[in-house]
């Protein structure tokens, strides 16, 4: 959802989010465990916790409710923090419950732990990160335990959202071709596009397709008689498949494009996605994609 600023003439501005590279990982970890009473009702106990395996928990906390509390953050879109999560929940659910108290009352103090009821019975794991998968999203639905998904997001002006994502409402992302959400009166498909492409491009749209989800759980694919569009607010990606090439339609906002693949659609269009790029070959997959993320950070 993006944030906007309301300004003294009543005109709303909307904030652009800032990317978080791999270095500033740790500042987003450190700002969460500094706030965690403040933004999640828990209690820091220790950051990179280590285990008798050789594990290192991101964050070990617990709640106000007692709740013993695991957090483990995001790097990249590879890491699969919800199993690792929940290993290093298997191995502090093996330890003896006066572990866990010892931990609390050294932290936290006598006074305060002495208020705490530890509740072994509905200990949680909480994943922080910029954006999950829908592989990450149907994890969590059919594992019967406390996981829950958390997404920042970090916008100029030093504005920090941390947003629950409310799993039950998510919608799965089509896993056939008929999309099932935000019809028109005309029921397009994405088969339907797919008829006049070639073998070779199909399989480059699959491939792409499939990245397009990973960008954000909120992602919504619609199909029109012209091209199939993702949209998480608005459309920041409308891709038009032809016989032996995509042409994908992008948001008007300056790309790192080294590599001069983007066209600028002439002004006498008036086209809202004013850049456009071509993709032929599987090869170029992982150029363009960088692309269409630039275009998908504008309307969030």
């Amino acid at each position: 959802m993006p944030i906007f600023k309301n300004n003294k003439n009543g005109n709303l501005n909307k904030l652009k989010s800032i990317s978080i590279s791999i270095s500033k990982e740790k500042e987003i970890q450190t700002l969460v465990e500094n706030n965690l009473l403040e933004v999640l009702d828990m209690h820091f106990l220790a950051t990179e916790y280590t285990t008798t395996f050789g594990g290192r928990i991101d964050t070990l906390a617990v709640d106000i409710n007692g709740a013993p509390v695991i957090i483990e953050y995001k790097k990249n879109r590879s890491d699969n923090i919800i199993n690792q999560g929940l290993s290093y929940l298997k191995w502090l659910q093996a330890q003896k419950v006066e572990f866990f108290e010892m931990i609390v009352l050294k932290k936290l103090g006598k006074k305060l732990s002495s208020e705490i009821k530890i509740d072994w019975k509905n200990p949680r794991v909480v994943c922080i990160a910029e954006s999950y998968s829908k592989f990450d999203i149907d994890t969590v639905e059919v594992i019967p335990m406390r996981i829950e998904l958390f997404k920042f997001r970090y916008y100029e002006e030093n504005i920090f959202s941390l947003e629950q994502l409310g799993l039950i409402e998510q919608k799965s992302k089509p896993s056939t071709s008929k999309v099932t959400s935000n019809k028109t009166n005309v029921d397009h498909s994405v088969e339907e596009r797919l008829k006049i492409a070639s073998q070779k491009i199909k399989g480059i749209y699959a491939e792409l397709r499939a990245l397009i989800f990973e960008l954000d759980e909120n992602v919504v694919e619609r199909a029109t008689s012209f091209y199939v569009a993702y949209r998480v607010a608005k459309n920041f990606a409308e891709v038009h498949i032809g016989k032996n090439q995509i042409k994908i339609h992008l948001r008007p906002i300056e790309y790192n494009d080294i590599e001069n693949k983007i066209d600028k659609i002439p002004d006498g269009y008036q086209w809202t996605m004013n850049r456009r790029i071509y993709l032929k070959e599987s090869k170029d997959v992982t150029y363009v994609m960088k692309i269409i993320e630039e275009s998908y950070k504008d309307v969030i």
